[in-house]
């Protein structure tokens, strides 16, 4: 699922980002933001016209706002295997 399509205060997992849609200074903003593979991340509000406009995102404790184009380059994953992977990363 891409974080784009998350559903509302739900969290997830961060599982892959298409880095190569991004460019280099996006990418580089969203690593400084914590947004990477392992990390976990909730869609706290949608934007604009109909909710199609920017988010705002949680990222471990900061909230962060991003495009709706990068949120579409990040593909994440929610589920007891996500909670897993969030409390293993907790405990370490």
């Amino acid at each position: 699922m891409r974080l784009d399509t998350l559903p509302l205060r739900r969290a997830a997992y961060v599982d892959r980002v298409d880095w190569d849609v991004l460019s280099l200074g996006e990418a580089q903003r969203l690593r400084e933001f914590g947004v990477d593979e392992g990390s976990t991340i909730e869609t706290l509000h949608r934007g604009g016209m109909l909710g199609r406009g920017a988010l705002a995102c949680q990222v471990g404790r900061m909230t962060i706002a991003m495009r709706r184009e990068h949120a579409a380059a990040i593909h994440v994953r929610t589920g007891p295997d996500a909670a897993k992977s969030n409390e293993a990363s907790a405990t370490s």
